[in-house]
C-alpha cells in the first residue's frame, strides 16, 4: 500500500463541476489512473474467453462472494406492485439501502480506515437511489472501485484476467438481475452514454476478447446461431444476445452504434475504437464526469465551491455549473426491460447517428 494514502483517507466527493475542471481532468493523475487501469485490463483480457482459467487471490474470490450475496438480498426485496408505471421499481431502495448497511463488510477485504471511501464507490457502482437509474457512470465506479483495491496494494497485475473474466462479470449479471428485477432507467437521455442503454466496458472488454479470433467477424453479431453459441464465451456476444433479448426488431433499428461498428473489418480494430469512445464518450462528457467522485486513494481536486446535497434539482443531482438544461438528465425513460415486460408498443424514433473513432 501506499503509505501516503494510509493517513488521509476520505468519503470520495464530487470534483468536476465545470467545463474547465473537466478539461483539468483530462491531463489529470486520476484520468491516467483510470485509464491506465482499464488499459490493463483491456490486455489482460484479449483473446481471454469467459470459461478461461484465471488465478484467483483471496481478495478476488472475496469479491466474487460479495457480490454473490448483493444478489441474494434481490430476494429479500422483491419489486413491489407498479404494473401502472414502466419506470424503476421503488424497492430498488430497499435494496439499495440493504447495500449502504452491508458496506462494513468491505472489512474483511480493505483495511478499516479505507472502508468509507472504498465502499462509497461500491455503493454507487449500482445506480442512483432516487432516481432509480443506471449508467456507464455508475459503471464506472465500480472500476474505479477495483482500482482502488489496486492502489491499497490488494490487487495487482496477477489477478487482472480474473478481474474483468469473474469479478466484472459476476458484477454484470447483478446489474442485469437489478435491471430486470427493478426496471432501472437508462441514465441520462435514452441512455445515449451506454452502447446497450446502461453498458460500455463490456463492449469495451469484449473486443479485446475476440480481437485475435481467427474465424469470427464483427458482421457474425447478426447470425443468431452465431450468438447463441458463443454468448457464453465472449462478453461482446453476450450483450448482442440481451440486446435481442428485450428489444423488438432488427439491431440495426434499435442498436444503429452498434449497426455500424459491425462495418469495421476485424474485432482488433474494433478493440482500438473502444477505447478511444470510452476516453471521448465517458470519461470525456461532462454530463456524465460530473457525478464521479474522487478521495484520497483516486484524487483530483475541483477548483471553487462544491454544491451541496440539499442543492438538489428535482432530478436528484447536483448539476455542474453551466448547465441550464443537462443532457445527463433528459427525459424520464422506461427500460426496454420494462417495455418488453408491459408488451406495450409505441411509436419508434429512430436514433440519432454519432460518428464513430474507428478510421
Amino acid at each position: 500500500m501506499d503509505t501516503t494514502l494510509q493517513s488521509s483517507f476520505r468519503v470520495p466527493t464530487r470534483a468536476i463541476l465545470s467545463k474547465e475542471d473537466l478539461d483539468r481532468f483530462q491531463t489529470s493523475d486520476a484520468h491516467g489512473l483510470i485509464l491506465g487501469f482499464i488499459e490493463r485490463l483491456n490486455t489482460a483480457v484479449r483473446g481471454k474467453t469467459l470459461r478461461a482459467e484465471a488465478y484467483h487471490s483471496p481478495v478476488v474470490n472475496s469479491l466474487i462472494t460479495l457480490l454473490d450475496t448483493l444478489e441474494e438480498y434481490i430476494k429479500d426485496a422483491p419489486p413491489v406492485e407498479n404494473t401502472k408505471s414502466r419506470f424503476g421499481n421503488p424497492a430498488f431502495q430497499t435494496w439499495y439501502d440493504r447495500v449502504v448497511e452491508t458496506a462494513p463488510l468491505l472489512e474483511d477485504i480493505v483495511p478499516e480506515p479505507a472502508v468509507p471511501e472504498v465502499s462509497t464507490y461500491l455503493i454507487n457502482s449500482f445506480g442512483n437511489r432516487k432516481r432509480i437509474d443506471y449508467g456507464t457512470g455508475h459503471e464506472l465506479h465500480f472500476i474505479i472501485f477495483l482500482l482502488c483495491l489496486e492502489r491499497l496494494g490488494l490487487l495487482n497485475a496477477d489477478d487482472y484476467l480474473a478481474l474483468v473474466v469473474n469479478v466484472f462479470w459476476r458484477y454484470i449479471a447483478l446489474m442485469r438481475s437489478l435491471q430486470f428485477a427493478y426496471w432501472l432507467e437508462p441514465a441520462g437521455s435514452h441512455g445515449v452514454w451506454g452502447l446497450d442503454d446502461y453498458h460500455f466496458l463490456p463492449f469495451l472488454f469484449g473486443a479485446s476478447q475476440l480481437a485475435d479470433h481467427k474465424y469470427l467477424r464483427p458482421k457474425a453479431i447478426h447470425d443468431p446461431d452465431i450468438i447463441e453459441e458463443y454468448s457464453k464465451d465472449y462478453m461482446y456476444l453476450a450483450c448482442i444476445k440481451f440486446i435481442n433479448s428485450v428489444k423488438t426488431a432488427s439491431l440495426r433499428w434499435h442498436s444503429p452504434m452498434l449497426d455500424d461498428i459491425s462495418g469495421v473489418k476485424t474485432w482488433s480494430k474494433i478493440s482500438e475504437g473502444m477505447v478511444k469512445m470510452y476516453k471521448a464518450e465517458v470519461l470525456g462528457k461532462l454530463p456524465i464526469m460530473q457525478h464521479c467522485l474522487f478521495g484520497s486513494i483516486v484524487a483530483f481536486e475541483a477548483i471553487g465551491e462544491i454544491p451541496q446535497d440539499d442543492q438538489e434539482d428535482e432530478h436528484g443531482h447536483v448539476h455542474a455549473f453551466g448547465q441550464e438544461f443537462p443532457d445527463c438528465c433528459g427525459i424520464r425513460v422506461p427500460s426496454a426491460i420494462a417495455a418488453a415486460a408491459a408488451k406495450k408498443g409505441g411509436e419508434n424514433v429512430m436514433p440519432v447517428r454519432r460518428p464513430l473513432p474507428f478510421d
